[in-house]
């Protein structure tokens, strides 16, 4: 009994110690399945999603699934056979382990379209801000930034939208109210409305109020960047700390002898107590990999 509590005692330690810091005609025919069956019952939204990660040509090629779902199931067995030293076990994790890859994609795929919509609001707001220094004028701005052929869908169609929607209405109003709406940015809210008060109160000067803007924007996006920069290094450390507490079971096992820990794994409550510290661990990466992934720091 005092064995048991020394394992689980040393692994429960570690864990929370280190929390606080911080191409094949087989496989393509497996890939493909899973692609036809999830494509069949995905999101739409998620759909369009995915289809422009593809466009953009950051999709991972069937090599690339393929090589991850090797990784994810050779560690998946490697670490749950070091605990239990039991093949059905470690199956079954593996399974498990490969079946969260369809989220995973999902997580990585949401955060390389919101990094996408940023760039292209970013890329919206500036040349907006250009043209209307030239034209003087909303609609014939966004009219300039449309035929460019500096945005792409669906911003690009969302501009269209707008210039539609201020030729039949006369006025500019709902057309910003539709876009705000669809892209929630701080920098999109604070041009339309600096543009609203210059139609509105005729202001001709305007010059230097627009290039003022133009700074903020500039230093708003160099701070995304950093913040990028900053949690792509955070997420590899990550990364690494969450494996590490998968390995304190191999300290435990070396302070008790690998025969005295194969007794421990006879006992139900020891049994137990692995496979919680196990998926407490793996909730614990998965939710980290979930915030990484959603909160891309857009604003």
């Amino acid at each position: 009994m005092i064995e048991s509590i020394l394992a689980l005692g040393i692994i429960a330690f570690g864990v929370l110690f280190l929390r606080k810091k911080g191409d094949s005609s087989m496989y393509k025919f497996v890939i493909d399945q899973t692609a036809t069956v999830y494509d069949k019952y995905a999101p739409y939204s998620f759909k369009t999603i995915r289809q422009k990660v593809k466009d953009m040509g950051q999709e991972y090629t069937t090599k690339e699934y393929f090589m991850q779902v090797a990784i994810f199931a050779g560690v998946a067995f490697g670490i749950s056979y070091l605990y239990f030293y039991n093949m059905v076990v470690s199956v079954i994790y593996v399974g498990v382990v490969v079946s969260i890859i369809p989220y995973l994609t999902y997580l990585r795929c949401k955060r390389i379209y919101s990094e996408f919509l940023f760039e292209q609001i970013q890329v919206y707001t500036t040349n907006t801000i250009m043209e209307f220094q030239t034209t003087q004028n909303f609609v014939k701005a966004i009219e300039g930034v449309y035929n460019s052929g500096v945005l792409e869908s669906p911003v690009l169609d969302d501009v269209k939208a707008m210039i539609d929607m201020a030729y039949k209405n006369g006025d500019i109003n709902q057309s910003i109210e539709y876009m705000n709406a669809k892209y929630d940015y701080h920098m999109t809210k604070n041009m339309h409305q600096l543009f609203l008060q210059i139609t509105r109160e005729g202001a001709k000067d305007s010059n230097e109020v627009l290039e003022n803007m133009l700074l903020d924007i500039d230093v708003l996006v160099e701070g995304v960047y950093r913040d990028r920069i900053d949690r792509q290094n955070f997420h590899r450390q990550f990364i690494q700390y969450g494996l590490l507490l998968y390995a304190m079971v191999a300290l435990v096992q070396y302070l008790l002898g690998i025969d005295n820990y194969l007794d421990l794994l006879e006992k139900p409550i020891v049994l137990l107590a692995l496979h919680g510290i196990v998926l407490f661990n793996s909730y614990f990466l998965l939710n980290g990999e979930k915030y990484y992934n959603e909160n891309v720091g857009a604003e």
